[in-house]
């Protein structure tokens, strides 16, 4: 391929190992179903802490994917990342590409933040860190354990954008695709953050909610009684190929990537800014590079964390790129099934977004029955809604004031790459 080329961006495998279960149809059968993966925290002791619930993966184990010496050379984290993409390669297969032309980005925000904190408090205590404590705590860990278990030639990196990581690794492999960099990318992310340090961080901003005796109904984004975000954990991987490619090869197209907007929110370093401008301008970059009108858009699935500022900014952002087709778009918000997975979020997200395309269906938004009149959109409240979706957007915002947002639609197979 000569890099002045442009190719169609198909999704052909799809990889989620998320706190709903192990595997894509498992996840997405829970998400449509509107189930909370939301429980007590049971992977350490979390009494001490105001907040004791949190989105964990169930009934993991590491040795279903990694041998016994790999398994305990890789931190948490990367155990996720190569569950899931063997799932996303094993979907159809790579078969007829060319293994050193396949490009892994892999977005994480803490990189192995358990291992961190056991050798930190190991030598604190007067031992040696592991030898294995720098490469396994390294933020491009994951993209590492991934490329050298599959063999893959091609640029191997991670994108570091907080919670938005994943995200931007879609983005970024859809335009190396695109423009002829790379026969085929896996992409995606992972995170495996949650530790008592980093939960008890969260809790110290008042970050999270407190509704320890109501894990299930904890994450409400957009409502009115929302009181924060539950902390997830999980891991999702997308593979790329052009839509040409794709068709030789026989397989099945989920979706396209068709749109990737990125800007930056100078505002604050956590907080984003209350208008909502730049988060529009994120999806206004994303529909203008798909060649996509407001009226175009079948779904958007939100950031939509749950945080008393985030909620009502992201919906300003849509009734500023929007306009007059906000309130007819439906939007849902993930997170109040999976949790906020952190720099995962963005991958699995994607993932949900060409599910929905591909099957016809839009997750819901559960634990909303308090509206906020801030929050004035259609946020599929509740219950799972039929519909075809030819559009659909996927926004995340994240710590740093990144904002990022990846466009998809259906492949209609009559049109030519």
């Amino acid at each position: 391929m000569r890099p002045d080329e442009r190719h169609r961006v198909a999704i052909t495998g799809i990889g989620m190992v998320t706190p709903l279960g192990i595997g894509t149809e498992n996840t997405w059968k829970q998400l449509i179903s509107g189930v909370s993966g939301v429980r007590e925290i049971s992977s350490f002791d979390a009494s001490f802490n105001r907040v004791r619930i949190a989105a964990e993966i169930p009934d993991f184990d590491p040795s279903q994917w990694l041998d016994y010496k790999d398994a305990r050379r890789f931190d948490r984290v990367g155990h996720l990342a190569v569950a899931a993409a063997e799932l996303a390669l094993s979907d159809q297969g790579i078969e007829g590409i060319d293994r050193e032309e396949i490009a892994t980005i892999v977005g994480c925000a803490l990189g192995g933040a358990g291992t961190a904190t056991e050798n930190i408090g190991a030598r604190l205590a007067g031992k040696n860190a592991s030898p294995l404590f720098i490469p396994m705590t390294m933020a491009n860990f994951a993209a590492s354990a991934v490329a050298f278990r599959y063999k893959f030639g091609g640029p191997s990196y991670a994108p570091l954008s907080a919670c938005s990581s994943s995200a931007d690794a879609v983005g970024q492999g859809y335009r190396m695709i695109r423009d002829g960099y790379a026969s085929a990318c896996l992409v995606g992310g992972a995170e495996a953050a949650l530790i008592p340090v980093v939960l008890s961080g969260f809790t110290s901003m008042r970050a999270l909610s407190k509704r320890n005796d109501d894990p299930a109904g904890a994450a409400r984004p957009f409502a009115a009684d929302r009181d924060g975000f539950v902390l997830g954990e999980g891991a999702a991987m997308l593979l790329l190929e052009p839509l040409a490619s794709a068709r030789a090869r026989g397989v099945h197209v989920y979706a396209e990537v068709c749109g990737y907007g990125q800007v930056v929110d100078t505002h604050h370093v956590t907080a984003p800014r209350e208008d909502g401008a730049c988060a529009a301008r994120s999806m206004t970059r994303a529909m203008r590079e798909a060649g996509i009108a407001p009226a175009d858009v079948d779904y958007i699935n939100a950031h939509g964390t749950g945080t008393m500022l985030s909620d009502p900014a992201e919906t300003r952002a849509v009734h500023l790129a929007f306009g007059e087709h906000a309130p007819n778009v439906p939007i849902s918000s993930t997170k109040s099934m999976t949790g906020h997975m952190l720099g995962a979020t963005g991958a699995v997200e994607a993932a949900v977004c060409a599910l929905a395309i591909d099957r016809g269906q839009i997750p819901p938004t559960i634990n909303y029955s308090v509206p906020d009149p801030e929050c004035d959109l259609d946020y599929v409240p509740n219950v799972a809604r039929t519909q075809r979706v030819d559009v659909a957007l996927s926004n995340s915002i994240a710590f740093g004031g990144h904002n990022v947002t990846l466009a998809f639609r259906h492949a209609d197979n009559d049109d030519e790459d």
